[in-house]
């Protein structure tokens, strides 16, 4: 070998780096960067790459560093699809998202297809792992989960007492009353009337008339704040105590101002852990950010633990092994997956909502027993 020839195979050696390093290994993540569920976005961001750092310090994942390659999907079902062909044609493996439930739908087909496992860390939409797709992942609870533990607070706190269900007319709403019913059916127990209302004053006042006739009790509501509130207060109003269950669809400003709502129960997920703030960063995360931050946070260990239990990065063997039910230990707590991809014990807890001696409504901290 000539001296020139040396060098010139010395070089190559070094800008190849050590001998037997391994390329990275590339996971994706698809958040909303932009538009208005940006800031959760960018809190899926910094949870994603807080895991990604602390796992390479550690030595990676079998032998290989990971890679987080980042797109945008501005939590857009019509732009959800076109934004994840980018990460599916990049030699990636796994994804971290989409975080809404909408997007999740457009996009999960595309990653089946190219054999893409991915976690999704907050989309909630029932029918999402029940499309036949065996490398998604879910973990958050589902909208059919929590629906379910609204009709088994019926069944049990109200058994042989007339009960209702009622919904809001979207498919979310209706979503969730059907579980619900589903739960009560198979405790042993029937509502007397199962119903949707919209915010307009002659349902819910018809509604309220059929309520008072039968008698009812206690009813499920599946649906969002406003239709539940505006119900809440024109069963206030006609002299009916009756009961409401609701799902995490009450959260917001609007039904704490609601006369009457002081006893509501609510089905919800309890607040993510907040990640500690890595070192050398003065930026605080908002609120909005750390609803997403730890979930991500979560997801990627959820496939570092997958990898590593598989002793592979062949995404089936890595979704079989997430199939298994084996404990998973994540910033969440212990997690584990049934065959279709949601979670075994789902992470809902229920709280009431009680008057603090200020006056105001509130249900943090007031959690009881299912």
């Amino acid at each position: 070998m000539t001296k020139r020839s040396a060098l010139a195979t010395l070089l190559a050696l070094t800008l190849a780096g050590p001998a037997g390093a391994a390329d990275p290994l590339r996971i994706g993540l698809a958040a909303p960067l932009s538009g208005p569920d940006a800031g959760f976005g960018q809190g899926a961001r910094l949870g994603a790459e807080q895991a990604v750092a602390e796992i390479n310090r550690a030595g990676g994942v079998l032998g290989r560093k990971l890679q987080l390659v980042v797109q945008d999907d501005a939590a857009d079902p019509k732009q959800a699809p076109a934004r994840s062909r980018p990460i599916a044609g990049s030699g990636v493996r796994f994804v971290i998202g989409p975080l809404t439930s909408g997007a999740a739908a457009a996009a999960s087909p595309v990653y089946e297809e190219a054999g893409i496992v991915s976690v999704t860390p907050g989309a909630t939409w029932a029918p999402l792992t029940r499309r036949g797709a065996g490398l998604l992942f879910r973990l958050s609870g589902s909208d059919a989960q929590q629906g379910a533990l609204g009709g088994a607070l019926l069944a049990e706190r109200f058994r042989g007492k007339p009960v209702a269900i009622v919904h809001d007319k979207t498919s979310f709403g209706r979503g969730l009353a059907d579980e619900a019913a589903r739960a009560l059916k198979a405790r042993g127990g029937q509502e007397r009337l199962f119903e949707g209302v919209s915010r307009d004053d002659r349902e819910t006042a018809a509604l309220v008339a059929k309520l008072r006739a039968l008698g009812i009790e206690a009813l499920y509501f599946g649906g969002l704040s406003a239709p539940a509130a505006g119900l809440i207060r024109a069963m206030r109003e006609a002299g009916l105590t009756t009961v409401v269950i609701g799902s995490d669809g009450l959260l917001d400003r609007e039904f704490s101002q609601v006369p009457g709502a002081e006893g509501t129960l609510m089905t919800v997920s309890p607040a993510p852990p907040r990640l500690p703030e890595p070192k050398g960063t003065r930026t605080p995360r908002s609120s909005e950010a750390e609803m997403f931050a730890a979930p991500a946070y979560a997801a990627v260990e959820v496939l570092r633990q997958g990898i590593e239990g598989a002793r592979s990065v062949e995404p089936a063997k890595v979704a079989a092994t997430l199939h298994s039910g084996v404990p998973l230990r994540t910033v969440l707590g212990e997690v584990a997956f049934d065959a279709g991809g949601d979670l075994v014990k789902p992470p809902f807890t229920v709280q009431a909502w009680r008057r603090l001696p200020d006056g105001r409504l509130d249900f943090a901290g007031n959690e009881v027993s299912p």
